[in-house]
């Protein structure tokens, strides 16, 4: 194998294959020619993120043989800095003790810190907030993240303290509650109205071109991940004519954890959240059929409208069932009452 192209992290990393490569599978190929810095699982995981191109066509199956003279580029991700800091940002707290803690994330605030976003997150803040009542993570006195929401979704979470909790919460958001007695409930503000009132949506979710979004796509392709999600359609307005704009409030329930789930899903049955920035767009211009009340509120809100209202799960100490829930916020729920006077 060749030396890089280009050394420096944050950049394209070039390769090219010898004879030696030959039927060498990609990620151990790679993983060599990256050297000790990087492990093979780290390997893979940016081989899943469409981060690795061969040949230029972007490959995500780690297990993909090599052949000699292939070209192998690699966008390599900005490096990490060693530990987030702490910082003083406010929390809506729902509960606290020394195991864990379960908060009201507001829209706007990013779980955690990641390109562009290294400071002014949640788990800035809870290191702040927490101060030495975290025992150590992973042997790092940080807070252990075993779910997440989407920075602009707001609503229930809860996030580890200690490692026990840690690794019973994981668990427990790993076998999507099916064992056990985990519940996640969202409610959505979804454009035109469900013909059924209560559906499953069963379709696996990939990466779609850009690599940032996620797509509906066949469960043969190597990126597919199995996704379920089931609708109850709460409230609907609007009327089914021509002159009338139709939305209905939705609640969604989980049985998998997909990122962007419930954005795709929504959207991929003809449904999507108003306000998605991602999923929505083709119906953006729905708005403008609104009264003008509801149509500023409609077009200035900056986020999708999707609350994660509900949040139950076993406390990994007591092995109490606990449930949280969390009111839908004053700018989605201004939105709806503006549906509901239609």
């Amino acid at each position: 194998m060749s030396n890089p192209d280009s050394e420096a992290e944050g950049v394209m990393k070039e390769f090219s294959a010898g004879a030696d490569a030959a039927g060498t599978r990609l990620d151990q190929w790679l993983a060599a020619a990256l050297g000790p810095d990087f492990s093979r699982n780290r390997v893979q995981a940016l081989i899943r993120q469409g981060a690795v191109a061969v040949n230029g066509q972007a490959i995500t199956e780690a297990k993909r043989k090599m052949a000699e003279g292939d070209r192998v580029a690699i966008e390599m991700p900005e490096p990490e800095p060693a530990e987030p800091i702490g910082e003083d940002i406010p929390l809506d707290i729902l509960y606290e003790d020394d195991q864990l803690i379960v908060i009201n994330k507001p829209a706007g605030l990013v779980v955690h810190p990641g390109a562009g976003n290294w400071t002014g997150t949640l788990v800035n803040a809870l290191i702040h907030h927490c101060g030495d009542s975290l025992s150590g993570i992973g042997g790092v006195k940080r807070p252990g993240i075993v779910h997440r929401l989407d920075k602009d979704t707001s609503g229930v979470m809860v996030v580890a303290k200690t490692d026990k909790a840690h690794k019973a919460l994981s668990e427990a958001f790993a076998d999507h509650g099916r064992d056990g007695d985990l519940e996640r409930a969202y409610v959505a503000l979804v454009w035109n109205i469900p013909a059924r009132l209560t559906g499953t949506i069963d379709a696996p979710l990939g990466r779609a071109a850009d690599r940032v979004r996620r797509a509906v796509v066949p469960e043969t392709r190597d990126d597919a991940r199995h996704a379920v999600t089931h609708y109850t359609v709460l409230e609907r307005y609007g009327q089914a004519d021509s002159r009338s704009v139709e939305a209905a409030l939705v609640e969604c329930r989980l049985e998998t954890g997909r990122t962007h789930q419930i954005r795709v899903h929504m959207a991929h049955i003809g449904h999507p959240v108003v306000g998605d920035p991602d999923y929505g767009t083709a119906f953006r211009t729905k708005a403008n059929r609104l009264p003008e009340e509801l149509k500023a509120k409609v077009q200035g809100l900056p986020r999708q409208a999707l609350h994660a209202r509900l949040l139950a799960f076993r406390h990994p100490d007591t092995h109490m069932l606990m449930r949280f829930e969390a009111p839908m916020p004053l700018d989605m729920a201004g939105i709806v009452e503006g549906f509901r006077k239609l």
